[in-house]
């Protein structure tokens, strides 16, 4: 549990020193967002601020991780895992999309990037080739970071849904999840508030398991998941490495995480939701990235059907920001829905524990 700790502290010491740091760094190679002239015209104001700040919060989240690795590396049983490779991966892999189509708007000085062909393909190749190794190298107890059955608050045993599916499930949770929080990051803090909260409910979830992992935990009670512990570590250093990259990118933001840190963390979160065995538990607690990207779906799927558009604006937070709200009042707002989606997807998780008691 230490090494939990130390994790937490280091990432958001590490992210709250280093991003002023990068924020000097990126305005000195003048590396700053290019704002849509669509957008609600405040917005103009914010352009060229430094942007790729999600560089800051994945090496936080890296150092924070091989500092706790230092801690434990004389216990039996600890050190680096499969999961935290699959975990971490997807955390950089879906970043380094997010990075090449930054560095593409930073480059040609424009608010597009990658064509959507280019960003869905780089996606596909990161998500793929981490589920495939997610149902490879099974433990001494035969179990993988993910699962061959789908799951809710564990896994459900009737739903078998073979290899192909699980891997399938895996890559479309983990590019869903990409995209959704690259979305909802629109207004400066909204996407790396409601971040934090979703890394806190698995840092929760992957320290319950621990607790009532199979073998340790009551009979007929347990989790068939492996490597708990690292899950809650990594789950924990994510958050605190958001919650110091928060200060500074809370309104006015002196820097924003660009599609580096939105992808990346979205790949984060899909990644922790299939390690922990809560597929279905995710779009819960991740509700404000489905809202957010539902409105986009109909606003789409609306005007091409009718020619008419549901909102003012897509994503949805644009929408209030042109009915009159400010843009601290929308953010606020929207963190509240996803403290909702959170607990009450944490309550779900826990209401399993007493219905099994």
């Amino acid at each position: 549990m230490r090494s939990v700790l130390a994790a937490s502290m280091v990432a958001f010491l590490v992210s709250i020193f280093g991003t002023p740091l990068a924020i000097k760094y990126l305005q000195r190679l003048k590396i700053g967002q290019e704002i849509r002239t669509e957008g609600p015209k405040h917005h103009q104001s914010k352009a060229g601020t430094p942007t790729m700040g999600g560089i800051v919060f994945i090496l936080a989240t890296l150092v924070a991780y091989g500092v706790a690795q230092l801690l434990v590396i004389n216990q039996p049983g600890r050190g680096f895992s499969i999961t935290a490779l699959v975990v971490l991966g997807l955390f950089v892999g879906m970043g380094a999309v997010g990075f090449v189509d930054d560095y593409i708007k930073v480059r040609h000085r424009r608010s597009l990037g990658l064509n959507k062909r280019g960003k869905i393909v780089g996606q596909v190749l990161v998500a793929v080739v981490f589920a495939v190794m997610a149902l490879q190298f099974p433990n001494v107890r035969n179990s993988n970071v993910g699962s061959l059955s789908l799951s809710f608050t564990r896994d459900i045993q009737w739903v078998h849904i073979g290899t192909a599916g699980a891997a399938a499930l895996f890559a479309f949770v983990v590019i869903a999840t990409a995209n959704g929080v690259n979305l909802t990051d629109g207004l400066d803090g909204l996407a790396t508030g409601s971040s934090v909260m979703v890394l806190l409910a698995y840092f929760l979830i992957g320290l319950w398991q621990y607790r009532h992992t199979c073998g340790v935990g009551p009979p007929g009670y347990c989790y068939d998941v492996r490597d708990p512990l690292e899950i809650a570590l990594i789950a924990a250093a994510g958050a605190g490495a958001c919650f110091g990259f928060l200060w500074w990118n809370a309104a006015p933001a002196r820097i924003f995480m660009g599609d580096t840190g939105a992808l990346g963390l979205g790949g984060l979160i899909g990644g922790l939701a299939m390690a922990t065995h809560t597929t279905l538990l995710l779009p819960i607690l991740g509700l404000l990235f489905v809202i957010v990207t539902l409105s986009v779906i109909i606003q789409i799927g609306s005007f091409k059907l009718t020619g008419k558009r549901v909102f003012r604006m897509a994503p949805l937070q644009h929408h209030f920001e042109l009915a009159g709200w400010s843009e601290v009042n929308v953010v606020i707002r929207f963190w509240i829905i996803s403290g909702i989606g959170v607990t009450a997807g944490l309550g779900i998780f826990y209401s399993d524990y007493l219905g099994l008691l």
